[in-house]
């Protein structure tokens, strides 16, 4: 009789995963990393016990494994002293094959473990590091000198390790080889489920152009850009925006915008929207206004396409040629975001449709060309280099 296969070992982090939503794309990338995991993967993940900006925890799950297929989820109350210790008992009984963060900032979730893996209090075999587009050029910009003064701390501790980095497309590639030249990226863009299908839409529609924001209320979302355009928007146009409130300050400016916009320019704010509503939400808009300062994948801009939805963004995302090939418009600079929304406003009902048609089609020929590929069993399979 052969003797059965020991299963590759992997302990992952992330600062938020299901039943929470508030942490946007990454959440629903690693929920289906974890479940297109192939039977030789065995996944250990450690997450917060609440989800982004919310007082009390999940109910029943705080301090609890929860299996998900053939996974299984520890939801941890971070300022619980009692559950870090167990969970560190717990964990150092196991060899795990490889550590993966999805972060490059998080201090419980990625240094944490790290550190933890350096020192010998984890036996951990490999690291593997998502930075889910935290170095981004724009993302960089903010707390700038803080970012770059533990780049260079951090970065010798990751690279004494044989640390390798997932990125979801070429340009994150380059990005994360611009801030660590020492770098091995594994590229990998297999994100999320999406339908092979476009949403069709309803049809054409009177009354004033469509636009929505969907995504989390934070400067990298950058809405204050939005905002700061329709000052100049001649034409009546309505604007509903989706997402939680992460940074309270930011939003305060926003409204402050808000407060001066002209009469003829409708805006509501309607608060987070669950992930399986998100498709149905962009299917009723004619476009979506998302002036990024940058995205590793940008699941939103795929959500949207994927209800025929045409997308303005800026040009710090991989759906670039998606965009110029039919899904949107690609801006050459925040500048030139008031005269693309005043173009919006402008439209007849039938060109705003026709738009839609365009980005249902470009979606489709996107969808035709995506090829999937577990980022774990990419890891799995591939040499890894010598520490």
């Amino acid at each position: 009789m052969s003797a059965v296969a020991e299963p590759f070992r992997v302990l992952a982090t992330c600062g938020v995963f299901e039943p929470g939503y508030r942490g946007g794309g990454p959440v629903r990338s690693l929920a289906h990393i974890l479940d297109t995991a192939p039977p030789t993967v065995e996944v250990s993940l450690l997450t917060s016990d609440r989800d982004v900006g919310e007082p009390l925890p999940y109910p029943g799950l705080s301090g609890r494994w929860v299996g998900r297929g053939r996974a299984r989820v520890f939801y941890l109350a971070t300022g619980h002293v009692g559950q870090w210790l167990r969970l560190l008992r717990e964990l150092r009984s196991t060899r795990f094959d490889l550590l993966y963060v999805n972060s490059l900032w998080s201090p419980r979730f990625t240094i944490a473990p790290v550190l933890a893996a350096r020192l010998g209090l984890l036996r951990i075999g490999r690291v593997l590091v998502a930075p889910r587009g935290e170095l981004s050029p724009g993302a960089l910009t903010l707390k700038r000198f803080k970012k770059r003064l533990f780049l260079r701390l951090w970065s010798p501790v990751l690279r004494g390790m044989g640390t390798v980095w997932h990125a979801s497309a070429d340009r994150e590639a380059a990005e994360i080889r611009a801030s660590c030249p020492w770098a091995r990226v594994e590229i990998n863009g297999d994100q999320v489920d999406l339908p092979l299908e476009p949403i069709p839409g309803d049809g054409p529609h009177g009354g004033p152009a469509r636009l929505v924001f969907l995504g989390r209320i934070t400067p990298k979302k950058n809405l204050l850009a939005i905002l700061s355009a329709l000052l100049s928007v001649t034409a009546p146009v309505t604007l509903d925006i989706f997402g939680p409130v992460e940074d309270e300050p930011y939003w305060e400016f926003c409204q402050v915008l808000l407060a001066k916009l002209p009469h003829h320019i409708r805006v509501a704010y309607r608060g987070p929207v669950l992930p399986s509503a998100v498709c149905d939400t962009f299917a009723r808009y004619d476009a979506f206004v998302f002036p990024t300062l940058g995205e590793n994948f940008g699941h939103v801009i795929a959500e949207s396409l994927s209800a025929s939805c045409p997308v303005v963004c800026t040009d710090s995302t991989p759906w670039t040629p998606v965009l110029e090939q039919g899904g949107g418009t690609v801006l050459s600079s925040l500048a030139a975001l008031p005269a693309e929304l005043s173009r919006l406003a402008s439209l007849s009902p039938g060109e705003r449709w026709d738009s839609r048609v365009d980005a249902g089609a470009a979606y489709r020929s996107w969808r035709a060309t995506r090829t999937a590929g577990n980022i774990l069993e990419q890891v799995l399979t591939t040499p890894w280099p010598a520490r």
